[in-house]
């Protein structure tokens, strides 16, 4: 069996920023209708800078930065979420993303019907997905909003949700950001159980977390962000302490 891997070459992300300063509500609204140009990007932001980076089979990846580092928009490269402005990406087995809270969720579709529809983005059939609602339904702690849509969810609950469809299609490579930030203490107590069970059938994990307790039990290796580019890679036993510290301005 092919193993899989993510490979990233001199990848570079870059953002054009428009400015609406000055203009009105009147304004924007017939700029929209008339199908009216903004006029000119005002400045544009790299958010990711020629990154170089092999994810191995069975390797469990942290990153760590400040936020704007670039953390999260390398995870939606890396899923083809964004496209590079400029690099290559290689990339082999079937990834799930849990980016967001509810990324890709329809908000005036019920949790039941974004089950399916998650599942045919993923290419799951509805047969397939069929079989999998009452375990999602169950462990979101959701089956009484089943039919209720997305957009009367809070952030938990949506964030619940996803979680619950992410780990039970069972990817091979999955995608996290601070996906423990958002639940009370019995539910991250119960995701981070699912976790460990997940990340011991899964091929990769790529985790994104401000928590360093969740890299340190996670993760294999750790890279350091800095202003899009990776300024630190190594064992987190080595990289958190030397990012820690640079935190608190002490010389490393």
């Amino acid at each position: 069996m092919a193993e899989n891997f993510i490979t990233l070459k001199n990848v570079s992300l870059r953002f054009k920023l428009y400015s609406t300063q000055h203009r009105s509500i009147k304004e924007t609204f017939v700029n929209v209708l008339l199908r009216r140009n903004y006029g000119r990007p005002t400045r544009e932001v790299t958010a990711v800078n020629n990154v170089s980076l092999h994810i191995p089979h069975g390797r469990r990846l942290g990153i760590v930065g400040d936020n704007g580092a670039g953390k999260s928009s390398l995870l939606k490269v890396m899923s083809r979420i964004y496209p590079p402005t400029s690099g290559t990406i290689e990339r082999r087995g079937f990834l799930v993303p849990l980016l967001e809270v509810g990324i890709g969720f329809n908000p005036e579709l019920s949790g039941l019907e974004n089950i399916f529809l998650t599942g045919a983005i993923m290419g799951f059939s509805r047969r397939e997905m069929t079989r999998r609602v009452d375990p999602i339904l169950e462990f979101s702690e959701l089956r009484q909003f089943a039919d209720t849509p997305i957009k009367y969810y809070s952030s938990g609950m949506a964030q619940r949700l996803a979680f619950s469809i992410a780990t039970e299609i069972d990817p091979e490579i999955l995608l996290l950001d601070e996906i423990f930030s958002v639940g009370d203490i019995h539910w991250v107590q119960k995701a981070k159980h699912r976790m460990q069970s997940l990340i011991d059938r899964s091929s990769i994990l790529v985790l994104v977390s401000h928590q360093m307790e969740l890299i340190e039990r996670y993760c294999d290796w750790t890279i350091w962000m800095r202003a899009g580019q990776i300024v630190g890679e190594g064992p987190p036993s080595e990289i958190i302490p030397a990012y820690q510290a640079s935190e608190a301005g002490v010389q490393v």
